[in-house]
């Protein structure tokens, strides 16, 4: 393996274990419905049963979203005339591949050494926003998903 090859092996491994890392820290719908058991005791059967399946609907409070998605990646607030307006939103992701030739030096039989070409495949990780839901006064007002860019 040539130096560029191993740094690249090195960035790979890296980038899995902080995936690794990322998806160890998430939380599940078990623990969130634990962390918020008040939220989750007062909601109806159906409320619960959306939540239990991790759907959302409007009308929801914020507590049973956040039981259902978990914790949104980014909140923001804004207020007009018709009162204060919060708007959650969630991401997705994908590793997107790209496909490059590069050279390398290779020793010839012969004595010398001669440029090989060889196909290089990285990939680079990518986010969108998968999701943006809207409260007002606590309630899930509207909601709307996005399909991934590709």
């Amino acid at each position: 393996m040539s130096v560029i090859e191993d740094v690249k092996l090195l960035f790979l491994l890296a980038c899995a274990g902080l995936l690794a890392a990322g998806c160890a820290t998430k939380s599940t719908p078990d623990q969130r419905r634990a962390e918020r058991a008040a939220a989750y005791a007062s909601l109806t059967p159906e409320a619960r049963a959306l939540v239990d399946a991790g759907q959302i609907r409007v009308g929801m409070s914020e507590d049973a979203v956040y039981i259902a998605w978990g914790k949104p990646a980014e909140i923001l607030q804004r207020e007009d005339a018709n009162g204060l307006r919060t708007l959650w939103l969630y991401e997705g992701g994908w590793m997107e591949e790209s496909r490059y030739w590069a050279y390398r030096q290779v020793g010839r039989s012969q004595g010398g050494m001669a440029l090989e070409r060889y196909l290089v495949t990285d990939y680079h990780p990518r986010t969108f926003i998968r999701a943006e839901l809207v409260f007002v006064d606590g309630r899930l007002k509207e909601w709307r998903t996005h399909a991934a860019p590709r």
